[in-house]
């Protein structure tokens, strides 16, 4: 059987936690193989700067934060290139503060696997617009360049009928029910369709996309429910994480939760960033869970990420397959 179509995620995914210079700053991702990325999000540790996040579709310094609406900004001092294996900040202090401390979380763009990074501008009339991945997307991540819109996340578990609904990356609204986005329409292996909410598809605006397919033994994107006890669910993600985002829907107002295994390096894991807030890192039991061999374990009932009943969705990119393409298996940590 094929345990992995990937054997060694660091080609196409990894984690870089750095301490800022004030000053220009070329970093080398950690593992042991050189990957450029195309996706790179870095949000400062100990500080209230905003998440900046940069691609290599719309280069180096052009830049959103997805703890707010805000349209794509130009600075010339925040990322500024992506390197063979890793790449240069610039003296902003949301990215490079002398002596503040950063982690940085990096793709790198491929079918293989399974994630494509799409520009198109508005037209606002329903169409579909064409995607790389050559498989069903699993995860649309969207945002409007040109004016100050909400970010928009599909997610094929948000709901029974996900093509019907959206989430909001930069706040922790629960999931709402909106035909003027995805047209409810379900994206295809060649195409995903919009219809004309400006948040998607406006007249005269620019966007991004962002799109995930899952790929065995590297990347999972499904949900759990809740079970309200310090004895969580485990999650089978077929692999050993390096990093995870999940985000309650059915209800309230929970933010996205973010831990992965460089914060972390041990478990029990339970320093958190949220994507749709600009604050420090936190150090927090109501976050506590555990990196295994083949998924994840919550340990802690705290309503971000385990009421019982409620469902959450999670995205999560490996650091290791539960078993190679040799049926060689990985070690927990």
């Amino acid at each position: 059987m094929a345990y992995t179509t990937i054997d060694n995620p660091e080609l196409y995914f990894q984690v870089k936690t750095y301490t800022g210079t004030g000053s220009s700053n070329a970093l080398t991702l950690d593992g042991d193989e050189n990957m450029q990325p195309d996706l790179v999000w870095i949000k400062e540790r100990g500080g209230t700067a905003n998440h900046n996040l940069t691609d290599s579709v719309r280069l180096a310094t052009n830049y959103f934060t997805t703890n707010e609406t805000d349209e794509e900004a130009t600075a010339a001092e925040t990322l500024k290139s992506f390197d063979s294996d890793g790449f240069t900040v610039g003296t902003s202090g949301g990215v490079n503060g002398s002596s503040d401390t950063y982690v940085a979380w990096c793709w790198k763009e491929s079918a293989d696997a399974g994630f494509d990074i799409v520009s198109y501008a508005g037209n606002a009339t329903n169409r579909t617009i064409s995607h790389s991945l050559s498989a069903v997307p699993h995860v649309m991540i969207m945002k409007n360049r040109t004016n100050a819109i909400k970010w928009v996340v599909y997610h094929h578990k948000n709901t029974s009928a996900p093509e019907t609904d959206h989430l909001q990356l930069n706040d922790g609204a629960a999931t709402s029910d909106d035909d003027s986005t995805w047209n409810d329409t379900a994206p295809t292996s060649s195409v995903f369709s919009l219809k004309t909410s400006t948040s998607v598809n406006g007249s005269s605006a620019n966007y991004i996309a962002y799109l995930f397919t899952a790929k065995q033994g590297f990347s999972k994107f499904g949900s759990y429910t809740g079970n309200g006890s310090t004895d969580g669910p485990f999650v089978f993600c077929g692999f050993r994480p390096s990093w995870i985002m999940y985000k309650r829907t059915t209800d309230g107002s929970e933010g996205w939760v973010i831990q992965d295994n460089k914060v972390s390096p041990t478990n029990v894991s339970h320093l958190i960033q949220n994507a749709n807030s600009s604050g420090a890192e936190t150090d927090s039991s109501n976050a506590n869970l555990d990196f295994l061999s083949n998924g994840f374990k919550l340990r802690h009932n705290d309503t971000r990420g385990n009421t019982s009943g409620k469902t959450y969705i999670y995205m999560a990119f490996a650091e290791s397959p539960f078993v190679n393409s040799n049926g060689v298996p990985t070690n927990a940590r």
